[in-house]
């Protein structure tokens, strides 16, 4: 196995991602759209553009930023792309010209920056390419630590009579870390789908925003701005400029 990198990910999964993943949260793109407001809006982690897309649809110039490029070729062939300006590179740097209305991060991306110091990195250059009144917005899950016994976890995601695929982990909670693996069999043979991620709390996220000069504006359970509490399975957090 080569060296885990940022473009690791997109690489092994750009011929599956989009048979895997088809499905967009229509209120996912009302609520992009809305805090964009008619500015520009920059994508970390742009992928095949299943979120850009369609937001870019509704009238929003929109911008990407991914490491991969197996990824970004997926997105250059659909209609509609181009509109859209894609840099490539590791997102935490947000190499992008100008000043953004809304800058997003979504479906647990920013959790594929695997250190703290890349993820406090990338909300620094996230508040520099703000612009007035702008949002930086990140859809993450919160961490579950009963999903593991032992720091280990194997669960099955899908049995059918042409194939089974498995998802195995190890989990290093002093990194916050998890390596995973999501294995498919069928017809004779078997692919692996390397991941890895590194997860964070609310409240470390809140300090990141607070030492890039951001605070939290809203926490919503869902897109449709359901209350953030206890027992909600993920967050989709909405940062703003501190002064």
């Amino acid at each position: 196995m080569n060296e885990y990198i940022a473009s690791t990910y997109g690489d092994h999964l750009a011929d599956v991602y989009d048979d895997w993943f088809d499905t967009v949260d229509e209120a996912a793109i009302d609520r992009l759209a809305e805090l964009a407001a008619g500015g520009r809006a920059l994508e970390l982690g742009i992928g095949t553009g299943r979120v850009a897309l369609p937001l870019a649809a509704r009238g929003t110039e929109v911008h990407g930023i991914d490491a991969s490029e197996a990824m970004v070729s997926k997105l250059r062939r659909r209609p509609g792309a181009e509109s859209i300006n894609v840099s490539m590179g590791n997102f935490a740097d947000v190499q992008a010209a100008g000043e953004f209305r809304l800058i997003f991060v979504v479906f647990n991306t920013f959790f594929g920056l695997v250190t703290q110091e890349e993820q406090v990195r990338c909300f620094q250059n996230v508040a520099a390419h703000l612009g007035p009144g702008g949002t930086f917005v990140i859809e993450v899950f919160v961490p579950d630590m009963n999903r593991f016994s032992g720091g280990q976890e194997l669960r099955t995601r899908e049995v059918t009579t042409e194939h089974v695929s498995l998802q195995a982990s190890l989990h290093d909670p002093v990194s916050q870390r998890v390596k995973s693996q999501y294995i498919v069999f069928s017809n004779n043979r078997v692919n692996n789908y390397p991941v890895e991620i590194r997860y964070c709390w609310p409240s470390e996220l809140d300090l990141m925003a607070q030492l890039a000069g951001l605070r939290l504006r809203h926490r919503w359970s869902n897109w449709n701005r359901g209350e953030f509490n206890a027992t909600s399975e993920k967050h989709i957090s909405v940062y703003e400029r501190a002064e």
